[in-house]
């Protein structure tokens, strides 16, 4: 049994980078599509799909390299865990690399990233940074 499932999904795409696979499958869920949703609208992977399978749909993500094979995610990090969350107000959501990277937040109004987050003022728990 997973405690973390997102930590799972980031190691997964972590480890599936480091051995340069064209694609991962995880066990999908609501947050997790929502966090490939970000990942593919911030430049970070290629595709995902979710396939319709029972009793539990699977979430199938392309993975995205540049020419010489490099992986284009070079971090993930898990800030808010089952054991200790993170939470911060609008003013403090943390920049990653001065910009470059993303912070992805989990708010009243759904997962975002912390760039959007603090355009609409809201705050809420920090789910992970990437870059």
């Amino acid at each position: 049994m997973i405690n973390d499932p997102i930590a799972d999904m980031l190691t997964r795409i972590r480890n599936a980078f480091m051995v340069r696979q064209k694609q991962v499958v995880i066990p999908g869920s609501k947050v997790k599509i929502a966090l490939a949703r970000i990942l593919k609208e911030e430049g970070f992977i290629k595709d995902f799909e979710v396939t319709k399978d029972v009793p539990q749909p699977q979430l199938r993500i392309v993975l995205k390299y540049d020419r010489d094979r490099k992986s284009v995610i070079t971090g993930l990090l898990r800030v808010s865990k089952p054991g200790r969350r993170v939470y911060v107000k609008r003013s403090e959501i943390p920049w990653v690399l001065s910009g470059l990277g993303v912070a992805v937040l989990s708010t009243p109004q759904g997962i975002m990233t912390g760039q959007k987050a603090r355009r609409l003022g809201l705050g809420g728990e920090v789910l992970c940074y990437i870059w």
